[in-house]
């Protein structure tokens, strides 16, 4: 079915796999307008969820800050966060009500504040009340505007003076060129037989879904959850090594004994060499036990490189999996009726 491009046309109606093999383009988008002036800050609160928190956690690993960092995904927000605090509330809708909850906190406890949303009511209030905005562009899903959301994001802490990486501007115009030719291997033209993205898919049907990654490649090993559970509407978990070690490693040990799952283990070459030994360790100790694991080498030279190159892979096997599932992969139908539920 893979390889029928009419049937994949028809049954990816908003085009998801060419938003996602453009994504590196995101990466270069240039925001107008941002009045984010250096601020004295002692740390750096971050509000959003899903899709914005990831864009967030991104910042983790690179290009990370000078200051302490956290992400918020939740209505309230820590007792610390004051007048020395740069809060961040994001939201592609501008409408999320954790973020709401969080940013009206914020305000009461005095931080600086700067907003990131698509619009509504986050907007309306960052333009009420003259704080730094970051509009972004307009996109399918929320899912779809990740990069842009980084780059927002990276756009006022850079403003802000908060960046601890330098040459940032070459690292993301090197890390866009190898993403899109990267993007290439995986295009809906590539036949099965040397399509891994396709590959994986075909191995992933019919079974939940557990994703794994160091501490560097946790952020990806998220994006692929989220990319599962939204685009091929297919329950996917997530945990990170080495906590792994020190209680779900012993799970997968013994019940239930018939475990319909496929296991996906997201490496780098570039973790904690003791993290990195601890895959194998696992692998071996866990043979029999659970599937042997679905492992994917992250590419690229740096890790900002491999994350992303790890997230568009990702993309793509969700988005080939929702195609093999029958399922138009954009909309999330039962996500908008939640929240006309939870409005009454």
């Amino acid at each position: 079915m893979l390889d029928d491009l009419k049937a994949i046309h028809d049954r990816d109606a908003q085009d998801a796999l060419g938003i996602v093999g453009k994504q590196a383009e995101q990466l270069g988008y240039s925001f107008e307008g941002v009045t984010q002036q250096p601020v004295e800050v002692s740390n750096v609160v971050y509000g959003g969820m899903g899709g914005s928190a990831l864009a967030a956690l991104l910042f983790e690993t690179w290009p990370k800050l000078t200051k302490p960092f956290a992400v918020v995904r939740d209505y309230d927000i820590p007792t610390y966060v004051g007048p020395e605090t740069l809060f961040i509330a994001a939201s592609y809708s501008g409408n999320t009500e954790e973020t709401l909850s969080a940013i009206a906190q914020a305000e009461a406890q005095g931080a600086h504040i700067a907003v990131i949303a698509g619009g509504g009511k986050l907007a309306d209030l960052a333009r009420a009340k003259n704080y730094p905005l970051v509009l972004l562009p307009k996109a399918e899903q929320p899912r779809y505007a990740v990069l842009y959301n980084f780059k927002a994001l990276l756009t006022l802490l850079e403003q802000a003076g908060l960046l601890a990486a330098s040459d940032v501007d070459a690292e993301l115009s090197a890390t866009a060129s190898f993403l899109a030719e990267s993007a290439n291997a995986w295009a809906v033209e590539v036949p099965t037989a040397s399509n891994p993205a396709k590959q994986l898919a075909q191995e992933l049907m019919g079974k939940s879904i557990v994703v794994y990654g160091g501490p560097k490649m946790y952020p990806a090993a998220y994006k692929w959850k989220i990319s599962f559970n939204e685009n091929a509407k297919h329950i996917a978990w997530v945990n990170q090594y080495p906590e792994f070690n020190h209680n779900e490693f012993i799970g997968w040990s013994e019940q239930p004994v018939d475990k319909p799952y496929a296991v996906i283990d997201l490496r780098s070459n570039l973790e904690h060499e003791r993290v990195q030994k601890r895959f194998i360790v696992s692998e071996r100790l866990l043979s029999g036990k659970r599937p042997q694991p679905y492992v994917v080498e992250a590419k690229g030279e740096t890790v900002f490189q491999q994350l992303l190159w790890t997230i568009a892979y990702g993309d793509f096997v969700s988005i080939y999996l929702a195609l093999l599932n029958g399922i138009n992969p954009a909309p999330v139908v039962l996500v908008e009726n939640f929240k006309k539920e939870m409005d009454k």
